[in-house]
């Protein structure tokens, strides 16, 4: 919800302060500025507090974002609330997905952790219909002037659901089990698994524990080196395919193909729709097929969409050509690299240092994501390359970063379906 507010608030925002293509992309992704900032910190809070201290510390951050960036007087001041929210969403992106993949069974982990992005696409779902609920609710000249802030002040609901809620959930038991808190960690097991299975999985967690050295450094050792690189790479892969682009900056290119104002919004809400349906897809699958398979599916036919949109773009072709490409794109990530990415994220690293190990990658992938979103205003308005291309040079570039993502996942990717994590773990430690 955070993230993609922005998607309705940009052409208001730029109206309202004058933005050249460069300030509207550091406005757009400034928030992706305080995700690196969050993931550097979230991994040794996450290793050091738990994981549940550090989901309620992103829900604070997520209602001081939504009030600052609603109530601004200047351009500053929003873009300084931006990245505390950013922040919030830096330290959840890592923490959540990881904090699920330690709880849940190994049959279906897969499965809970893509629960996760299903999550993710529908806060982007609701807040588009809220942003086209609130665009249509006066002229465009409210919009510019006051409607951009209601769009921002709604995720304070959100916000303080999360706050509430997650004084309800249990810790994580692996977290614990690293503390030498072995029976809150079976007590929660027990909950998850009964009790035999749950002290079979506590003796396979200690021991494998009780292996690790507990220092990042770990990560630079023969057999985990591949570990971290592979992580690093699939991180960055989810971003440089473009996906950001369509979450934050989709009104906006529907506009320049064509649409009207209300009509681009509507046909953002599509594509929020489609992304969600296909999450769901997604978490049937994922734990039947396997992630390798759904990775190289995916990527392909996201290469093929932006290419076709590239074409359509270039060509100035009609506009419905345009949305049935963004969807098909969306539809091929929402399957895949959206959902799949983060279960591998979760589940190849050590117990130990996961935390601290899931934020290298998890940087990586903000730091992608805010040049990706910084870098695509830039492209997509450079007269050099309207000339060459109209406006479809970026959808190349994305469509050749899907080529090397299904030849990475082919030949560089392990399968970890149906291991735990502990036999993952192993895995590397046997390299």
């Amino acid at each position: 919800y955070d993230t993609a507010v922005i998607s309705g608030a940009i052409g208001f925002l730029q109206t309202r302060f004058a933005l050249s293509p460069v300030w509207t992309g550091w406005t757009a992704s400034s928030a992706l500025f305080g995700c690196i900032i969050g993931v550097v910190f979230a991994g040794s809070l996450n290793d050091l507090f738990g994981r549940k201290k550090v989901l309620i510390m992103s829900a604070v951050f997520f209602l001081v974002s939504a009030i600052g960036t609603a109530l601004p007087k200047d351009l500053t001041t929003f873009i300084v609330f931006r990245i505390i929210g950013g922040i919030g969403v830096g330290a959840a992106s890592m923490t959540s997905p990881m904090y699920i993949a330690e709880i849940s069974p190994a049959r279906i982990r897969g499965r809970m952790v893509s629960v996760n992005q299903l999550a993710i696409v529908s806060g982007i779902l609701v807040v588009y219909f809220v942003n086209y609920f609130i665009a249509n609710l006066h002229s465009e000249h409210w919009n510019v002037m006051y409607g951009w802030r209601w769009m921002f002040g709604s995720e304070a609901v959100p916000a303080v659901a999360l706050l509430v809620l997650m004084f309800f959930v249990p810790e994580s038991p692996r977290w614990l089990a690293k503390q030498v808190r072995g029976n809150e960690a079976l007590v929660i097991l027990t909950r998850i698994n009964g009790r035999q299975q749950a002290k079979n999985e506590l003796n396979a967690i200690e021991m494998a524990v009780a292996q690790e050295s507990g220092s990042v450094m770990q990560l630079f050792k023969p057999g985990m080196r591949i570990v971290l690189t592979i992580g690093i790479v699939l991180a960055v892969l989810q971003q440089v395919t473009g996906i950001n682009v369509f979450m934050y900056y989709a009104p906006e290119i529907f506009k320049k193909l064509g649409a009207g104002t209300n009509t681009a919004l509507l046909q953002t809400v599509a594509v929020g729709a489609v992304n969600l349906t296909f999450t769901i897809v997604a978490i049937w699958t994922i734990d039947k097929l396997g992630r390798k398979p759904l990775m190289i599916i995916g990527a392909a036919g996201m290469g093929i969409s932006l290419t076709a949109l590239g074409l359509v773009s270039y060509y100035q072709t009609i506009e419905v050509w345009a949305l049935v490409f963004v969807l098909g794109y969306i539809a091929c990530f929402a399957l895949s690299l959206g959902p799949v990415v983060w279960v591998v994220l979760s589940e190849i690293f050590p117990t130990k240092i996961r935390g601290r190990a899931m934020a290298i990658a998890v940087f990586c992938l903000w730091a992608a994501n805010f040049i990706v979103s910084q870098t695509f205003p830039m492209m997509s308005e450079n007269e050099w390359l309207i000339d060459k291309f109209h406006h479809g040079f970026p959808y190349f570039l994305y469509a050749v970063m899907c080529v090397f993502t299904v030849i990475f996942v082919i030949f560089f990717v392990p399968e970890t379906k149906g291991k735990s994590l502990e036999e993952i773990e192993e895995i590397w430690m046997s390299r």
